[in-house]
């Protein structure tokens, strides 16, 4: 491919939009970040990254920032503390599809979730099903790359692991599910960016190897040089532990219904033939060491 092809990456604030665009910048392509504000612009300038200012739902902002690209990385951030959240996650669907149609994007990578592919009991993951359906819609070339459960969620349970315990809403505790790094899914959707396909796909992502809560506990333990266990929280009690997050009441509804299809096993990947299966490189005890680092 020539080097002069233009990438556009969305949620260039975020982990998986930075690994995209730190990715394709490393391998000496073109790269327009899109961001909200000018201020978060500068680093990427300094890269040598081209800098669009527009917000997700602004279809008109988006079109400039979309137009001339070879292709697209499009994501649905997170609105975890918006009442209103699947709204937005609509309204932002809404708009990159349609900005994508006028710009006339050669090809999209969208950022999806293992279990987008069911109509209801997903939770939070109807956000990325949303963004999946509306872009399959626009008949351009789309690969919904549907990662599975982030490592780094791990991150936000450091400081009761320093105290020796690790709360797992996921049960049993030695119950493995796949994970993946936020770094491959960066590289990952970098690398389908650079390929050529002309049609709507799906490629699953994992990690390495599957993880259980006891797993990740075992991480921290080496980690932090001390004992940490797992222990399962009560579903009675995740409302109240979720309370004092700060999400919103949408959002730990979402995130509770999201969990209980998890540990049901509702939530997998289809490996069906059509589908394209790959994995990640970096393991979990690597990203809990980095956490960690960070606490310290």
């Amino acid at each position: 491919m020539s080097s002069n092809e233009l990438y556009v990456v969305t949620g260039a604030s975020g982990r998986t939009g930075v690994a995209v665009a730190n990715t394709l910048l490393t391998a000496g392509k073109r790269v327009r970040v899109i961001v909200r504000d000018e201020a978060k612009g500068s680093a990427w300038s300094n890269k040598g990254a081209e800098v669009a200012i527009a917000d997700l739902t602004d279809i008109a902002a988006l079109a400039d920032a979309f137009a001339g690209a070879a292709g697209a990385y499009i994501m649905s951030p997170p609105q975890y503390t918006a009442e209103n959240l699947f709204e937005r996650a609509d309204m932002l669907a809404a708009a990159s599809a349609e900005a994508a149609i006028r710009a006339g994007l050669p090809k999209m990578v969208a950022l999806s979730s293992l279990g987008a592919e069911r109509p209801k009991g997903i939770g939070l993951i109807a956000t990325n099903r949303m963004l999946e359906k509306y872009l399959e819609q626009t008949g351009l070339p789309l690969t919904s790359l549907r990662a599975s459960y982030f490592m780094e969620n791990w991150g936000t349970l450091a400081g009761a692991a320093i105290h020796g315990v690790l709360p797992s809403f996921i049960a049993p505790i030695d119950k493995k599910i796949p994970m993946v790094a936020a770094e491959d899914i960066g590289r990952t959707a970098a690398e389908i960016l650079c390929e050529d396909w002309n049609k709507s796909r799906i490629v699953e992502l994992e990690g390495p190897a599957m993880y259980s809560p006891q797993d990740v506990a075992d991480a921290f333990q080496q980690a932090l040089n001390k004992s940490v266990h797992a222990v399962p929280v009560p579903e009675s009690e995740w409302a109240q532990n979720l309370s004092q997050t700060g999400l919103s009441k949408t959002a730990i509804t979402g995130f509770i219904e999201m969990t209980k299809a998890l540990n049901a096993g509702n939530l997998a990947f289809v490996n069906a033939p059509n589908i394209e299966h790959r994995k990640g490189t970096i393991t979990l005890d690597s990203v809990i060491a980095a956490i960690t680092a960070h606490q310290n």
